[in-house]
């Protein structure tokens, strides 16, 4: 059988294989192990969650089948509603006190001076201990009896932080942003030593000063870090749970409790699992929201090297 060639047919110059092997990268195999982890470990349990949101359950007896009525009982709850406003105030106060303190702090510890590397050292500090040590280690301090008010009885430190319900949030937001800046200076005080000194040279060049290089090289630069700080302190805050129950267990009455932690003690002290597992696959749903709403919205998604050459 005689094979004809149609004039003007391109002719194959690579492989089929390696091309096909060049459109889609590395072999989708390599990533079988992890994609296998997080189907056993997240997803999984996941869709458990899901199930049992449906059902009522209260961790001992059999599950009983009560379908969407659940999550309308669990949604139109004034308890749920209030932990949902509480927890909005969480996220957005808690974001404006960590996300300029964090930049400032990174930009600070950039520097090469020898003082700067030690202040960096004691930023870095608190991320070595536990959140439950620290989360102990404040409400002794933020004790009226025996904290910082006796040893300091006057001005503001003599005020009952974690038991005035005005306050208690926020004493818990300062607490949070005590444990978490000094991971996002970190992160932003990488990305500053990224920045070529070319541009600061020529920013010089032209005149500017240290505020004007700041708003004029360093901010722009900066961008893709502060997309990515603001998405973990977004979602971290979202479902901060450790550190307010050690503080506060909720309270005093209902001031701090948040989502995740109504979501524990729904579940765990109410027993009640399946208004618990609906909070949980709202804050699941919510926080993928977030960080899919962030990247769409700041283009994260279509990031690239910044480095000349690169």
């Amino acid at each position: 059988m005689t094979t004809v060639e149609r004039p003007g047919a391109a002719t194959p110059t690579r492989p089929v294989a390696a091309v096909r092997r060049a459109r889609t990268g590395p072999s989708f195999w390599m990533a079988v192990p992890a994609l296998a982890f997080f189907a056993l470990f997240a997803l999984l349990p996941l869709g458990g969650v899901a199930v049992l949101s449906f059902m009522e359950w209260d961790g001992l007896g059999t599950p009983r089948w009560d379908g969407i009525g659940i999550w309308i009982d669990t949604l139109t709850d004034q308890a749920t509603l209030d932990a949902l406003w509480r927890t909005i105030v969480f996220v957005v106060v808690s974001y404006l006190f960590q996300a300029p303190v964090a930049l400032l702090l990174g930009v600070f510890m950039a520097g090469r001076q020898r003082y700067r590397a030690v202040w960096s050292v004691l930023y870095f500090l608190p991320l070595l201990f536990s959140s439950a040590a620290i989360g102990i280690t404040f409400r002794s301090l933020l004790d009226p009896n025996f904290g910082l008010s006796r040893a300091f009885p006057a001005g503001t430190l003599s005020t009952n932080w974690l038991g005035n319900p005005d306050l208690a949030l926020y004493a818990a937001i300062f607490v949070l942003g005590w444990c978490w800046v000094p991971f996002h200076a970190l992160l932003y005080q990488a990305g500053v030593r990224q920045i070529p000194a070319s541009l600061y040279e020529a920013a010089v060049l032209d005149g500017a000063g240290r505020v004007k290089q700041f708003r004029y090289v360093t901010l722009p630069q900066l961008r893709y870090t502060i997309v990515t700080s603001s998405t973990l302190m977004i979602v971290g805050s979202l479902t901060c749970f450790d550190i307010v129950f050690v503080l506060t267990g909720g309270g005093p009455g209902e001031a701090t409790r948040i989502l995740p932690l109504d979501m524990y003690l729904t579940g765990f002290r109410s027993y009640q699992m399946g208004p618990a597992s609906v909070i949980a696959v709202v804050l699941v749903v919510v926080g993928l929201a977030v960080s899919l709403l962030l990247n769409r919205i700041t283009g994260s998604s279509r990031m690239q090297s910044q480095q000349a050459g690169a």
